[in-house]
């Protein structure tokens, strides 16, 4: 399935010979990164790319060379703040009002490892950007979504670190810690997808969550110095014990959330979590280095998620 496809892959290589005239794609988080990479890739075969970010002015600075280089594809930006559900909303009337369908939403932004904080609507940060602001997101859009498109959630080989406490996913009472929300919120975009393939597949959208690899962008720019020296030590634990972790390039992270999204095929990836552009190996002990927990593709616990989620934002779908 995988074409021969592996960690050293690229977008472009993903790509190769492939075209995309037609085709929309909506990606969040294009102001740096695996977001950029990701439009970059898709725009340049030809697709059309909605982008989504929090600061259009960076997006813009950002993704410039997009528009330019776009060819037969297109690139447009659209705001959107996933630690507001003001904006969420905002964002996803303006795209329904539009009425255009996308052939894959791929859910990309985050944050990683901040310091304890809220989102404007009083959500621990991690959990209420990287998983509620998606959630609200990208089931408001869903009508959009052709039938037989893709959903692509950005999860983490962090997940490994902490399951989601479906009691408590906002750390009310029990004590913060920055790598164990980060590892809880990328637990709970890999539990959406895997119910939300379920809840879609009816109309052929298939959804999966993506371990991009460890690449060093943006995303941990609110890291705290104790939390960058925790992350140090894991790797550095991980690569004396024989698991073989290594940095990835941009393209090569952002490989696998294209190869999702376009060419892997959709019956044998819908509820599933990929890991260097395969269906990853289910296992049980940790490693952020590769392989995927069970409890982050537990079908009861996904559904238990989507009701509290569906509580905390005040909406059912």
């Amino acid at each position: 399935m995988a074409g021969g496809f592996g960690a050293t892959t690229t977008t472009d290589e993903v790509l190769d010979a492939i075209d995309l005239t037609g085709k929309r794609y909506l990606v969040t988080g294009v102001s740096a990164g695996l977001g950029v990479e990701t439009a970059r890739a898709l725009v340049a075969h030809g697709a059309s790319v909605i982008g989504a970010a929090r600061d259009l002015a960076k997006a813009e600075a950002a993704t410039a060379e997009i528009g330019a280089a776009a060819g037969p594809g297109s690139f447009d930006l659209i705001e959107l703040d996933l630690a507001s559900l003001a904006s969420v909303r905002a964002a996803a009337d303006r795209l329904l009002a539009d009425g255009r369908r996308f052939d894959a939403v791929i859910a990309n932004a985050g944050i990683m490892a901040t310091p304890e904080g809220r989102t404007a609507d009083g959500f621990e940060l991690q959990f209420g950007t990287n998983h509620l602001g998606h959630f609200l997101f990208v089931n408001q859009i869903a009508p959009l979504i052709v039938d037989g498109g893709r959903f692509v959630s950005l999860s983490s080989g962090a997940h490994h670190f902490s399951d989601i406490d479906i009691a408590d996913p906002n750390f009310e009472t029990m004590p913060y810690d920055p790598w164990l929300a980060y590892g809880a919120a990328k637990t709970a975009n890999a539990l959406f997808a895997v119910e939300f393939d379920r809840r879609h597949r009816a109309r052929g959208i298939r959804a999966a969550s993506v371990h991009p690899g460890g690449i060093n962008t943006e995303l941990g720019r609110y890291m705290s110095e104790e939390a960058q020296a925790t992350l140090a030590a894991a790797i550095a634990e991980m690569q004396a014990s024989g698991q073989g972790f290594a940095f990835k390039s941009v393209p090569q992270g952002a490989a696998t959330s294209v190869w999702a999204a376009t060419v892997a095929d959709p019956a044998e990836i819908g509820g599933r979590y990929l890991e260097d552009c395969h269906v990853a190996e289910t296992v049980e002990a940790q490693s952020v280095g590769f392989g995927v927990r069970s409890y982050a593709l537990d079908a009861e616990r996904a559904k238990l998620l989507w009701d509290k989620s569906e509580e905390l934002v005040g909406e059912r779908f």
